[in-house]
């Protein structure tokens, strides 16, 4: 069974990384992403092993 996701407290997260990022600490921004990317990932039960079928987008690092 799928958890639900609350869409308006992972929007608001995202403005808190936004928040990080405009002031220039990017190493906690992108540790907060991390966060955010494993505890919806637990919430789906998807796991935190990334699908190696499914290539990255051209943005990503």
């Amino acid at each position: 069974m799928m958890a639900e996701i609350d869409a308006q407290t992972v929007a608001q997260r995202i403005d808190t990384v936004l928040d990080i990022l405009v002031a220039g600490d990017y190493h906690s921004a992108i540790r907060n992403l991390e966060i955010l990317k494993t505890e919806l990932l637990d919430q789906t039960g998807a796991g935190n092993t990334p699908d190696p079928a499914q290539p990255k987008a051209p943005w990503e690092v």
